[in-house]
């Protein structure tokens, strides 16, 4: 989309690029959740929005430990968000000492992924935009 901008009595052309809104359906989000999960080192994942969850990590007796990480680092980053105005956070990543979390929001789904600090997170997120 091109728009004519007039500064001071001239005239110039801004070309703007066209965004796409791309919506990812819930199925389609856990199928690549399930490929994920087979990645080695991914310890597994919490997918949630504003009508169910799904949970699926290799130590269940950590659940509730997953889940608070991932709904307080989505809500820092929103918070980010609205105090500093740095646009739309695309990825979160918490790096521990043996382990790190990326979290995205994708459409209404929030999604965390629990891996060893040995795996590559850009082959992850890579694999959730296919």
């Amino acid at each position: 989309m091109t728009k004519k901008k007039k500064e001071t009595g001239l005239t110039s052309e801004v070309t703007e690029p066209i965004a796409l809104h791309l919506t990812v359906s819930e199925s389609d989000l856990r199928a690549k959740l399930e490929g994920i999960k087979g990645h080695e080192g991914v310890i597994g994942y919490i997918l949630r929005n504003s009508h169910s969850a799904s949970i699926d990590l290799k130590d269940p007796a950590k659940i509730i430990d997953y889940a608070v990480l991932s709904s307080s680092a989505i809500d820092a980053s929103e918070e980010i968000v609205d105090q500093f105005n740095v646009g739309d956070i695309k990825s979160i990543v918490v790096e521990g000492k043996n382990a790190k979390m990326l979290s995205m929001i994708i459409d209404e789904n929030r999604i965390s992924i629990f891996m060893e600090k040995s795996v590559d997170v850009e082959t992850l997120k890579n694999a959730l935009s296919k």
